[in-house]
């Protein structure tokens, strides 16, 4: 059995994945639909601050039309209590043996984090398709993950860190990337802000990258 059931399809719905670090709760839905509105439905909602899964729980109940996973699970506890709040995925920014295991053990797949050839050769391992490319630019960008194509095609990738909507293409050029992730359309002055507009105009726009057929 695929240890990340019906992930694929979630990361074919969209060229780029919103990586979304929510502040205020009263933000949360408003933010969500002007993405799904841009055309950008799967949507990580960050646990970097106490409200993350306080916001997976109202976008998963009032904005249906929207994917909604959590991002940046650090230990196992918090898959379990993001299932509990709607989550569809989880993201994690690397893969420890204990996340692994745990995310076995959910109904609920994960997108576990890797930067190096060995932790690649890991996930493969364990039967895994799909991994995030954490820190993406720092960690060697479109070079390092074109280099990791041929020896490793078992993987397809989704990039996230420093990228934006001008090497965006470039990583959805390679033969191993599936899509993106993504902040630079949920900037925190224009969340701050209000202007869910700007943001829907930001999603329309990576929503139109596409990669090359």
């Amino acid at each position: 059995m695929s240890p990340q059931p019906g992930l694929e399809t979630i990361l074919r719905q969209a060229p780029v994945i919103p990586v979304v670090i929510v502040e205020d709760l009263a933000h949360a839905v408003p933010l969500a639909r002007a993405l799904v509105a841009g055309g950008l439905p799967v949507i990580e909602v960050t646990l970097r601050t106490s409200i993350g899964l306080e916001a997976i729980r109202a976008i998963a109940a009032e904005v249906p039309d929207a994917i909604v996973g959590v991002g940046t699970v650090l230990h196992p506890g918090q898959l379990t209590a993001a299932v509990e709040a709607g989550a569809r995925f989880a993201v994690s920014p690397g893969a420890t043996i204990s996340i692994l295991d745990a995310a076995a053990t959910v109904d609920m797949p994960i997108l576990p984090g890797i930067a190096t050839a060995s932790e690649a050769m890991a996930l493969i391992e364990r039967g895994y398709r799909f991994a995030k490319f954490f820190p993406a630019e720092p960690a060697g960008g479109i070079a390092y993950l074109s280099a990791l194509a041929s020896p490793l095609p078992q993987l397809q990738f989704c990039p996230t860190g420093g990228v934006t909507l001008q090497s965006a293409p470039g990583y959805l050029a390679l033969p191993n990337v599936i899509c993106v992730g993504g902040s630079w359309m949920v900037g925190r002055a224009v969340v701050q802000a209000g202007d869910w507009t700007r943001i829907t105009a930001g999603a329309t726009e990576a929503a139109a990258l596409r990669r090359p057929v």
